[in-house]
């Protein structure tokens, strides 16, 4: 039975495990101004926004309807594009479209609108990269970002109560009212559980998972959701390691991670949408085992290792030794990942450096990802971990081109001999997102520049350092 506020008032629902919030939207509850259109979670058309709650107030973020399974939304708020207006009135948001030209065709709006809405709770001032995040997973065709953005420029500079902000006190005591006996609670809970029923898929974020429903048409008859346990959503910093939940979500995972590790906060905020990220979890990107996935080369360039539960029991991995081939790992039936656990930085001279290579800058699939850990002392390669992803049937380390930076010295002929080893460590495949020998090039290109840009700082080598 899954309960959710949504227009006011609390509504109960007893569907199938793998409904989607955007086929009951459309099906069961007649909102068909939420759109469906890439069904994956890249055009933004389904954004709507769930608000929980967050101490003594709300916390709004945007997901992505196609992705989102209904039990995920269990205790919280839904707003789609229906509810904003009032009165008889347009939302301020809305209006703000309407008056800067913002909509032609129409299809995209309701997202746009639904991205903006979260926008201004979030965001007291105007400010045009933490807006041009907001609205990356978002996609028009027809009427051209600038007046979107003129929108937002609006709606930030002038932010108005409504309706939501009037109501949220009550809104508050709604939600608390919800409870979740029907879900597992706790860690404990979740482990006898996941023993008793190890066929069951768990669900996080399920932002890859649900792609099994909306792309292939598959059925999940047996969920068990993570979403109300709060052990799994916790980010802890000791002096040796950053402990992060298997649930915590990426968006929560980018502040923590950019602080400690800069190149890793700047891939996570080209890792897919804010809609996915608000759901998407390291958990998960780790478990699904994808070769493409952008976790998994940082983190095994950054020495991650792994909690793992079993029950009662508990055991520790290296992530490296998770990964045994394409889709497969080295968890046990009824057995998930509890934690994962990154070392600190511990030297200002060992540093990490993350490449990305895709056809659109943000939103979108690697082709290549490199992920590079190096520290030199006096001209000599001293500390090398390199990942790839996009070169192997899963995220691997490039053990062969290490052991020919190590004890080296730091030049380019070094750096020549280990692009030679990437060709032993790794037989790439062709597909529709780049060639063979383009992604082997690639990764040899990939080491070089990471060469140039530790020993030429002053050289700008990435196109967004200098537009």
């Amino acid at each position: 039975m899954i309960q959710f506020l949504m227009n006011g008032r609390i509504h109960t629902e007893n569907l199938p495990a793998d409904t989607t919030v955007l086929q009951y939207l459309r099906q069961n509850a007649g909102r068909c101004g939420t759109k469906e259109g890439c069904a994956s979670g890249d055009c933004g058309a389904c954004t709507v926004v769930l608000a929980e709650p967050q101490g003594d107030a709300l916390n709004y973020r945007t997901v992505n309807a196609c992705l989102t399974f209904m039990p995920a939304i269990h205790g919280k708020q839904l707003i789609t594009v229906e509810d904003l207006k009032h009165q008889g009135e347009l939302h301020h948001v809305q209006q703000a479209m309407v008056e800067n030209h913002a909509s032609q065709c129409g299809f995209c709006t309701p997202g746009f609108v639904m991205s903006l809405f979260a926008l201004e709770k979030k965001q007291q001032a105007f400010d045009v990269e933490h807006t041009q995040q907001a609205l990356s997973g978002n996609l028009c065709r027809c009427t051209g970002y600038r007046p979107i953005m003129a929108a937002a420029k609006d709606i930030c500079q002038q932010p108005q109560a409504d309706q939501f902000d009037a109501d949220a006190l009550n809104t508050l005591q709604k939600l608390r009212a919800i409870s979740a006996t029907e879900q597992p609670t706790c860690i404990e809970q979740l482990a006898q559980l996941f023993i008793t029923e190890p066929d069951a898929r768990l669900v996080a974020g399920g932002t890859d998972l649900a792609l099994e429903v909306t792309q292939r048409f598959q059925r999940l008859p047996k969920l068990m959701s993570l979403s109300h346990i709060d052990e799994l959503k916790r980010i802890t910093l000791t002096d040796q390691a950053i402990h992060i939940g298997a649930a915590a979500t990426l968006s929560q995972c980018l502040p923590v991670l950019r602080d400690e590790f800069p190149e890793f906060g700047d891939l996570l905020e080209r890792f897919a949408s804010e809609q996915i990220r608000n759901q998407g979890t390291f958990g998960g990107n780790i478990a699904n085992a994808s070769p493409i996935g952008d976790g998994g080369p940082v983190l095994l360039a950054l020495g991650a290792t792994l909690l793992l539960r079993l029950g009662s029991q508990q055991r520790e991995l290296p992530l490296e030794h998770f990964f045994l081939g394409y889709r497969k790992t080295a968890l046990q039936p009824g057995e998930f990942i509890e934690q994962i656990r990154i070392p600190r930085a511990t030297s200002a001279a060992r540093q990490l450096r993350v490449y990305k290579v895709s056809k659109r800058l943000e939103d979108d699939i690697s082709a290549v990802c490199a992920a590079l850990h190096i520290e030199v002392q006096n001209g000599v390669v001293i500390h090398a971990r390199i990942a790839f992803g996009g070169m192997a049937e899963v995220a691997k380390r490039a053990t062969g081109c290490e052991a020919r930076l190590l004890g080296q010295p730091w030049q380019t002929a070094t750096i020549e001999r280990a692009c030679q080893a990437l060709e032993q460590d790794f037989t790439p495949i062709s597909d529709f997102r780049a060639s063979r020998e383009y992604r082997m090039q690639v990764a040899k290109n990939l080491l070089r520049r990471c060469h140039i840009e530790m020993t030429s700082p002053e050289t700008l080598m990435r196109v967004t350092h200098y537009v």
